[in-house]
């Protein structure tokens, strides 16, 4: 698999032609013609959607953050520095290791913005550490001495890597599918510990970010949930039951990942976050994401918390969740049907 050339007047491809990847674009963004326009969808929800870091309140968590317990201020710490290394990690990957092989216009439009709201949730946590933190390097240089964090942090980065390294046709799909785990699972998990600080009237101003960094992260989902769904239908070839079961054992690899974090990051001592809770909450995610691509589900789970999806909704909302200064969480709105 070759990278797209940025310009190609010698391209004779039509619309109706036009892949994923594998394409030959003429370089230019030709808006007005377009095949995918659940893409196009997805871009003007972004843009809609566009919002900033310092608009949000975190007055009160200075305060707040003093008065949490020692495993209360060892998970906030933890969960912060996987978000930090995430965000990093997606801003350099959707740009220089994915977006380069794509080869439809409007779905490069969507991951340019990606990487743009990615790099602003990047901003977003310097907001909340610089609010809590009297030494930022603490949290920053976490993964240098966290093992468990650094071998987490490993195993994300390891299907980006071998992209990187072999460009091929099956590399970028299972990069496709590690997106998905990676905004699908492995955020929503993180999220949810900010949340359960809220649920207990801590750490809001905290939450009320991750409610805005959650709402890009649906259309991050959204995009990669697509590209499968697309690929599936133009691409059967790929869909062996070798590379099927290569699946499996990817989200499987995830749940078990997630879970042992879980587990690791709350010790036990955060009040409605039981092990078995975390676990099946994880199984949950994947189920779900399994089965927006078409995939059987796994682990046939119910959602065991589902007072979290409370604290993330946005659609609707007219005024502030957290009675903070940010008044509208619904510049966008998202129709999943839509997409």
């Amino acid at each position: 698999m070759h990278r797209k050339k940025i310009y190609n007047p010698d391209s004779t491809e039509k619309t109706r032609d036009r892949k994923i990847f594998g394409g030959d674009p003429t370089g230019i963004f030709e808006l007005n013609d377009i095949k995918y326009q659940w893409a196009y969808n997805l871009w003007e929800m972004m843009l809609n959607n566009t919002w900033f870091p310092k608009e949000v309140d975190m007055t009160r968590d200075v305060n707040d953050y003093k008065h949490l317990t020692d495993a209360e201020k060892s998970a906030y710490d933890k969960v912060l520095a996987q978000l930090i290394f995430m965000d990093s990690l997606q801003t350099n990957n959707i740009i220089d290791n994915m977006n380069p092989f794509i080869t439809s216009p409007e779905i490069n439009l969507v991951l340019v913005r990606q990487s743009f709201e990615e790099a602003l949730h990047s901003q977003s946590y310097a907001v909340m550490v610089d609010t809590i933190s009297t030494n930022t390097s603490e949290i920053y240089e976490l993964w240098r001495r966290d093992m468990k964090l650094k071998s987490k942090n490993d195993a994300i980065a390891k299907v980006y890597e071998e992209l990187a390294k072999n460009p091929t046709d099956t590399n970028i799909v299972k990069a496709m599918f590690a997106n998905q785990i990676l905004e699908g699972i492995y955020f929503y998990s993180g999220f949810t510990y900010l949340y359960t600080l809220a649920r207990s009237g801590k750490m809001l101003g905290s939450a009320q970010m991750i409610r805005f960094i959650q709402r890009d992260e649906v259309t991050h989902l959204l995009l990669f949930q697509n590209m499968i769904n697309v690929t599936r239908r133009e691409r059967p070839d790929i869909f062996t039951k070798e590379f099927t079961d290569e699946i499996y054992q990817m989200f499987r690899d995830a749940v078990e990942l997630e879970s042992m974090w879980g587990r690791y990051i709350t010790q036990g001592q955060i009040l409605g976050l039981t092990d078995d809770i975390i676990s099946q909450y994880i199984q949950y995610l994947a189920d779900e994401r399994l089965k927006a691509v078409g995939f059987n589900k796994l682990y046939n789970v119910d959602h065991p918390i589902k007072w979290v999806d409370n604290f993330s909704k946005f659609n609707e909302q007219k005024t502030n969740f957290f009675e903070g200064n940010v008044t509208n969480y619904s510049k966008g709105s998202l129709n999943m049907d839509d997409f």
